[in-house]
């Protein structure tokens, strides 16, 4: 489910019309339109929706926790989930591979995403791409890295390849010392990349998300 679904559920629930949902939003009827039909994906006025409907930002775009909405009701809240703690830019791979010198995107030239867990004010967004590392993660899935958390074994990073300054997405798994990046999508060629200087961490996976 998707955040117009989302949407159009919890509308519908609260026995509310588009046009009775917008006046409680601030928005124009056509808007809550373009949600519900998918035309919009991310909402700028996501907080003031989440209030007209009865629940948390993070639920409308993420799904975390389950509505347990009665249809006959509208005081009835969805589950919470966790509580924003932050937005963070949504940047390119080859931004993220040069993240170490870039250190910032200017606001006015990013989207940004709400981060739901704690995280070091240098948090960035990516969306996955590709398929290797399907079926955990689908490419258009949006992932947090954070470049000060620890990168353990078993760790989801985002590591730089220096033969090209872009970024790749795999597990961190080290054995007996040795350090390697693992694809999770078992048919993939590349199972294990060794780490030898090759690459550097960029930063530890702390949040994966649908992004609509």
């Amino acid at each position: 489910m998707d955040i117009a679904n989302r949407v159009k559920k919890l509308r519908k629930a609260l026995d509310l019309t588009q046009h009775q949902l917008a006046e409680l939003v601030g928005v124009a009827q056509n808007s809550i339109q373009k949600l519900e039909k998918g035309d919009t994906k991310n909402p700028r006025n996501i907080e003031a929706l989440a209030r007209a409907l009865n629940c948390t930002p993070e639920y409308l775009q993420f799904g975390i926790g389950e509505t347990q909405a009665d249809k006959k009701s509208a005081n009835n809240n969805v589950s919470l989930g966790p509580t924003i703690k932050s937005t963070v830019p949504l940047v390119s791979w080859v931004q993220a591979g040069a993240w170490s010198e870039i250190n910032e995107v200017r606001e006015c030239d990013a989207t940004r995403y709400m981060c739901p867990v704690n995280s070091s004010d240098k948090t960035f967004a990516l969306k996955v791409q590709g398929v290797s590392m399907e079926p955990k993660f689908y490419e258009g899935d949006l992932i947090f890295v954070d470049p000060e958390a620890e990168c353990i074994h078993g760790s989801y990073v985002v590591a730089r390849l220096d033969d090209n300054n872009e970024a790749t997405f795999k597990q961190l798994i080290i054995e007996s010392g040795q350090k390697f990046l693992k694809a999770a999508n078992p048919n993939w060629p590349e199972q294990l990349i060794p780490i030898n200087g090759n690459c550097t961490l960029v930063g530890k996976v702390v949040f994966a998300g649908k992004s609509f």
